[in-house]
Parts: C-alpha cells; structure tokens; sequence
C-alpha cells in the first residue's frame, strides 16, 4: 500500500444500485479521475437540491458579472493596435468575466452542463432529468436577464469614449460574421473547453486560477462561441441599432446555445462518465 493509500479516504460512486471505494492513488489515473467525478457529482447534487430564487439571483449576478469580459476586451481593444499582438493582448481581458463568476461561485450556464449533469448519469430518472430542465431553464434566463441589463447599462450610460463605444460594436459585429452553422460548431468546441475546465477545476488547488485564465484564452484567441458571453456583444449590437432581436435569438443565440450544450454535455459529460462507469464496474 502507498503513502497516498493511507492519507486519502476512499470516494465512493454509486451505480446499479452498488457503492464502489476507489481510492485516490497517484499512481492509478482511473481512480484519480474517479475522485474527480465524485466531487463534481457531489457538486451536481447540491446544484439539483438548490431552491429556484437562489439559482436565479446568483444566475442574474453571473450574467452581470460576464459583461466584464467584454468591457475588458473592449477597453483594451481601443487602446491597442490593430495588430496580431494586440489581438492576442486584448484577448485576455475575455478571461475576467469567467474569473469574476466561477471565484465568485455564481451560477454560470456553461458550468452546469457538466456539474449538473453527472448526478443526472449516475442515477437517471425522470425527476432528477426535470430538475436538471429546471436547474438549466432557471440558470440560463438568470444569465440573460443579467446580460440583458448589463449591455443597456454600458449603452446608455454616459462611461466610455467613442473609441471604446466603436471597439464594443466592433467585437459584436465580429461574432455576427459567421453564419449559424459556425456559430453551433465554435459553440460545440467552446462548450468541450468550458466543460474540460470544470473537470480540472477540482484536482488544481492554487493553480486554479491559471486553469481558468488558459482555458478561456483559449476560448478567446480561438474565436470559440459562447452563449452568454456573447450575447453581451451580440445585446450591444441590438440596443446601439446595429442588429435586431431576430438576428440575436436565430443567428447567433440559438446555434450558440445548442453548440455550447452539444460540447458540454452530450460530448464531454458522457464520454468523462462512460470512462468511470467503465472503471468501476470492473
């Protein structure tokens, strides 16, 4: 038996009815990667179990808190060149709006297409797959209505400079180029990445910070769609008269949303969840 067999407790995964002990041995990534789902799932649980008013204000404060990705892009847009190096410098400032929500511990749409959904895998029932409906309906609206009031502030307030009023519309006007078809795609990939953080999230300890901060660069410089960050750019666009509500909700808002699920779900939680069930019914 290992040092790390005798200073980790057991986690233990239901399935089938049958709780399995997997230890955390470092030198066994299958049991590893099992303490992590574990954690998450135990996150999941908690998510399901939260009441409808505490999932919506701290998915109202969530959206409110992603427009700081886009102030930050675009500030720092205006103030730079033109150039590949200050695309990739004002790229960072993508990153500040995930920091601020998942620090923070605000419910954040993207996060809870894996969290949520492992409970979901473990023990699949028809009212823990409602309350997942629910978790995400709630959680989703919260995040928009966030988005929604944060773009108007940052419209109709008298804050920024023209400059940085042109760099908003600019960063809008970027995501409406691709054609919804590119919008589910990037959104598919956008969503793997944010689902792939959550899974990382548990097992980094201090570094969890740089993993959110690489992880949504990557985002960023890569030009990966996400539903709430840019519906922030894409609201802009609508309230300064650039687009309308139909061009948000059918080119962008609805491929993003199914991409960003597609990734998220469908793709990482499943595969992420076959792997353990795989390993713990050996």
């Amino acid at each position: 038996m290992s040092k790390h067999d005798d200073l980790t407790p057991p986690s233990r995964v239901k399935g089938d009815g049958e709780e399995h002990d997997l230890h955390l041995n470092g030198d066994e990534l299958p049991s590893r990667a099992a303490a992590v789902h574990e954690t998450i799932r135990e996150e999941g649980e908690k998510e399901l179990g939260r009441t409808v008013s505490a999932l919506l204000w701290s998915a109202i404060a969530a959206g409110l808190s992603m427009s700081f990705s886009m102030l930050a892009k675009g500030i720092l847009r205006a103030h730079l060149p033109m150039t590949d190096g200050g695309f990739l410098i004002e790229s960072i400032g993508y990153t500040v709006g995930f920091l601020v929500v998942i620090m923070a511990r605000q419910q954040l749409f993207t996060e809870n297409t894996v969290t949520a959904v492992l409970p979901v895998m473990s023990q699949p029932r028809l009212d823990r797959f409602l309350c997942l409906l629910r978790l995400w309906g709630v959680v989703l609206i919260g995040n928009l209505i966030g988005v929604f009031v944060s773009a108007w502030a940052i419209y109709a307030l008298p804050i920024f400079s023209m400059d940085t009023h042109e760099a908003f519309l600019a960063l809008g006007e970027h995501i409406l180029e691709n054609t919804p078809m590119q919008m589910f795609a990037k959104g598919i990939v956008a969503g793997w990445m944010i689902a792939t953080m959550v899974w990382l999230l548990p097992s980094a300890g201090s570094a969890k910070i740089w993993v959110i901060l690489i992880v949504t660069y990557l985002v960023a410089i890569g030009g990966f769609t996400h539903i709430i960050v840019g519906s922030t750019e894409v609201m802009y666009l609508v309230f300064a008269g650039h687009a309308d509500w139909t061009e948000y909700l059918f080119h962008f808002g609805l491929p993003t949303l199914a991409g960003n699920v597609f990734g998220g779900t469908f793709i990482f939680a499943l595969i992420s969840h076959a792997q353990i069930r795989s390993d713990s019914d050996r």
